[in-house]
């Protein structure tokens, strides 16, 4: 690891040389200034040549340094970047690949750029929730404008180098060998004798005026309540028109250290590993093999069914589509081809792509059409019986290596893989709803599942672009296990005197995307009655509320049959509170005699909340997930959890953890309730002053 430093004619190249990314940590900067002092030092060199290896320039700062005393020592970002920034020799960037933050900055930071049409350019730090620390919102501007540098700061979106063409940012685009268009460009630098052109010593230009940063700011105060960055960046770009370059730099740096200790930073950089962090499974050997997926079946052509098709279909995965009727077949065809074109008619397709998509399905009535995929996935309804009579039928008429999964979202995986003779190729792999746009997909490892079959399931989620986290068996797996833990408390909150509305109008405030009473409606009421019904008969609680099924007898199933919890109009998914429903609520509470109360908003977030925290302990307790962070991606990636709060287990850090049991005791002691005894790992956690998230 490290650069390299080799001289071409009176060229010197350094290298950039940290796999995957080229990433700009401690050990990679020091080598990266070694390899400027020996050109400056060397009387044969006259032009410096700065290139990534690998095809790659580099993809910025190593956040793991953030928060350490790495991310200071020297050389640190800022000083590498002014020491070729002050070079008397002129330096060129060569970028291919990825050249993202401080990436970018240190291309700012030299005299000339050259860059491969396809190379990517960003500098996403927002995302984050911090701002370019290293001078990017100071050099930036005076090289394109505030209007281009707000949009690449704020959106923190990636940029092909061919579309800044024109830009001011590149001084050649190329389509061929960078190296070579590099070395020539230092060439003719060398023989025009081209003044050095150092960018913190451009004035900046602003011929749009204050109303530019006045657009942009109402725009990120709308659309980024919760993020305090995307104002700060608006902020620190408009001290580059203000202020002499060496204030801006401070101002900056100062803005970014505030940043970097916001909960919103740590929460988004939380998300970010543990997103990385779960496609890491603890014991799967690295050289597991993984099974080549050419051709995947699924069964049941159902809204789940017609959903998970499309994950392959979009990935150029031929489907085999199995429904037992021809009009139900019939019906998913034309769902699938529905959904295609609305996608053409907002652009997000191309009509050739819809027809070659659908000309990869096909449809069968035929368990004997699946003899040659190499993944069958079931997505029928939630019966363990009706579940038998699959998977009895696909292992008889599946090839031998096959992998079969279920796709159920709370049933036994191990008792399905044993109505199979290959226990060892069978899995869950549960799709969120609706499973083409869900980014989550849980992967339930059975007892016998092979480490074969795991990997290439991890493998394949990688390939339909899902964010998978690994969950053992149990009921509910990770996420429906904890959301029927916050539905509970949701509904107990309607016996002790709240209206639906008013849980859901708390938590929507606290930031979940939902209310729980409306995501029900949206997944439809009578999927969870299904779940209680098969509970009730495993797992008897006479004293569990019995509201939610009064309401699934009248047969208000949520927004499919236009009343739920709340009243439906055609063709809309707007919620409406229904006095029909307070007086079912109202009738409940006086047959069973009920006292009520008023409720605020913060015992209803703090009831249902801290009901995810204590089940997500338990899970990870009973090494359903790997690590906290694992359960944290489930509900960020797949509930509506808010991302600036980093997910339940999080913010149960934030909060620290004695603080929620010292709530919890309050709620055990106002109700008696069993429910709220701390869970052992979370109490262990609390009395050692660490947190989920603690360094193991």
């Amino acid at each position: 690891m490290g650069s390299f430093y080799e001289s071409h004619g009176s060229t010197a190249v350094i290298t950039l040389d940290n796999p995957p990314i080229n990433s700009l940590g401690l050990e990679h900067r020091s080598r990266i200034s070694k390899g400027l002092k020996e050109a400056l030092a060397d009387d044969r060199v006259r032009a410096i040549v700065l290139i990534g290896s690998r095809g790659v320039f580099t993809g910025g700062a190593d956040i793991r340094e953030f928060n350490t005393p790495q991310a200071l020592a020297e050389p640190s970002l800022p000083t590498l970047i002014d020491a070729f920034e002050d070079s008397p020799k002129p330096v060129i960037a060569a970028i291919a690949g990825v050249c993202m933050g401080g990436g970018v900055e240190l291309a700012l930071g030299c005299h000339f750029r050259v860059a491969l049409a396809d190379a990517q350019i960003a500098l996403p730090e927002v995302k984050l929730g911090l701002l370019p620390g290293a001078g990017g919102t100071q050099r930036l501007p005076r090289l394109v404008g505030p209007e281009l540098a707000l949009k690449i700061i704020v959106t923190g979106d990636a940029v092909p180098a061919q579309n800044l063409r024109d830009s001011g940012l590149f001084d050649l685009i190329v389509d061929g060998n960078l190296f070579e268009a590099a070395l020539r460009l230092a060439e003719q630098v060398i023989s025009e004798k081209s003044p050095i052109r150092r960018t913190r010593t451009i004035v900046a230009q602003n011929l749009g005026g204050d109303a530019i940063f006045h657009r942009w700011k109402e725009q990120a105060r709308a659309q980024s309540p919760n993020f305090p960055a995307p104002l700060k960046c608006i902020e620190a770009v408009e001290a580059a028109f203000a202020l002499p370059v060496e204030q801006g730099l401070s101002f900056e740096r100062q803005i970014f250290m505030e940043l970097l200790q916001t909960n919103e930073s740590k929460a988004l950089r939380h998300a970010f590993f543990g997103e990385r962090a779960a496609v890491k499974v603890k014991d799967l050997p690295e050289a597991s093999r993984i099974r080549t997926i050419q051709q995947v079946g699924v069964v049941g052509g159902g809204t789940m069914g017609t959903g998970i098709a499309m994950n392959f279909l979009n990935a150029g995965i031929p489907v085999v589509l199995l429904e037992m009727k021809q009009d139900a077949l019939d019906r998913c065809l034309g769902m699938i081809r529905k959904t295609y074109e609305s996608a053409v008619k907002k652009g997000k397709l191309k009509i050739e792509q819809l027809e070659t998509q659908m000309n990869l399905l096909t449809p069968t009535l035929s368990y004997e059409s699946f003899q040659d995929v190499d993944l069958i996935i079931e997505a029928v309804f939630e019966s363990m019986a009706v579940k038998e009579q699959v998977f009895r039928k696909i292992d008889a008429v599946a090839k031998a290596g096959a992998i079969l999964a279920s796709n159920t979202s709370t049933l036994d995986i191990d008792r399905i893989a044993s109505f199979t003779k290959r226990p060892a190729d069978v899995l869950g792999l549960h799709f969120f709803s609706p499973a083409h746009v869900m980014k989550l997909l849980e992967v339930v490892r059975g007892a016998k599942t092979s480490a074969e079959v795991l990997a290439s399931a991890m493998n394949i989620a990688k390939t339909i672009k899902k964010t998978a986290v690994v969950s053992g068996v149990c009921d509910g797996f990770i996420g429906n296990r904890m959301i029927a833990a916050y539905s509970q408390q949701a509904t107990n909150l309607l016996e002790e005197g709240a209206l639906p509305e008013e849980v859901d109008r708390a938590l929507e405030e606290f930031g979940m995307a939902m209310g729980p009473f409306r995501m029900s409606d949206l997944a439809g009421n009578d999927i969870g009655w299904a779940i209680r019904k098969h509970q009730q008969l495993t797992q008897p609680d006479p004293q569990y509320p019995r509201i939610a099924d009064r309401l699934c007898e009248l047969g208000r199933f949520g927004q499919k049959t236009g009343a739920g919890w709340y009243q439906y109009t055609a063709g809309s998914r707007e919620a409406f509170p229904d006095s029909r429903v307070k007086e079912l609520i109202d009738l409940y509470r006086s047959e069973k005699g009920l006292q009520l109360r008023q409720i605020s908003q913060e015992e209803v977030v703090d009831r249902c909340i801290l009901a995810l925290v204590n089940e997500g302990a338990k899970i990870l307790e009973e090494n359903i997930a790997q690590r906290a962070s694992d359960i944290d991606v489930v509900y960020l990636s797949g509930y509506g959890f808010p991302l600036y709060r980093g997910g339940p287990l999080f913010y149960a850090d934030t909060r620290g953890l004695r603080a929620v049991i010292e709530r919890m005791a309050q709620f055990l002691a106002k109700s008696g309730d069993s429910f709220w005894k701390p869970a052992a790992l979370l109490s262990e956690l609390a009395a050692k002053g660490l947190s989920f998230n603690s360094p193991p």
